[in-house]
């Protein structure tokens, strides 16, 4: 009834073709053009390059600590979910703490979302990890007052809030105060879990 590619191969050699063929990854690093090539899967928009920001360091910064097995800390299930766990060096942990039981009521007593308030359960296992936020621009606010305050460093913030309200400002924030931690992020609006997942993936080493 319809004339459409059906080989899965065939899908995935063509989708990379394009990307690589109409984006600017030749003003990346390689190591992040790698990461660039895998959020425009991610999303489909392959002029999002010029709006990536990040420190030289990060994938090292962020591929090194997997390799020595700290954590991935997310701020929502679907983050989690669409990292591929078999993809990951020393079948490192994926933290969210949205759900906690805890949470909704902490939320509540200190006037901020859920998501900011999960970022509090993030101390203990804070330090060397991998954060990807891809849903939450709170939980990013959050995240940057917690190191302000002296929280453990993390390895690397992969920061892609997605939204209208706080998103441009929570990556902005992001940029001008990250200090010491390797990040990147996508300046805007856009973003999302799907592209925070897909960022781990490429620093993990899923092929592109």
């Amino acid at each position: 009834m319809f004339d459409y590619v059906r080989d899965p191969q065939a899908i995935y050699e063509q989708s990379f073709a394009t990307i690589r063929g109409e984006a600017d990854l030749a003003s990346l690093p390689a190591d992040v053009s790698l990461v660039a090539v895998r959020l425009i899967h991610a999303c489909g928009m392959t002029d999002i390059c010029g709006d990536l920001v990040f420190s030289a360091d990060v994938v090292t910064s962020a591929r090194d600590a997997l390799k020595a097995g700290k954590p991935v800390i997310t701020d929502v299930r679907m983050v989690a979910q669409g990292i591929i766990q078999n993809r990951l060096p020393a079948a490192n942990s994926i933290i969210c703490t949205l759900t906690e039981p805890t949470v909704p009521d902490r939320a509540r007593e200190i006037g901020t979302t859920q998501s900011a308030a999960a970022v509090d359960l993030w101390i203990d296992n804070l330090a060397g990890a991998v954060v990807a936020i891809g849903n939450a621009p709170t939980a990013l606010f959050r995240l940057l007052e917690v190191l302000a305050e002296g929280a453990p460093r993390p390895a690397a913030i992969l920061g892609f809030p997605v939204g209208f309200v706080g998103a441009v400002e929570s990556k902005d924030a992001l940029i001008e105060h990250a200090g010491d931690v390797p990040f990147i992020t996508l300046r805007g609006r856009k973003g999302g879990s799907a592209m925070a997942a897909a960022a781990v993936n490429a620093i993990a080493g899923e092929p592109a």
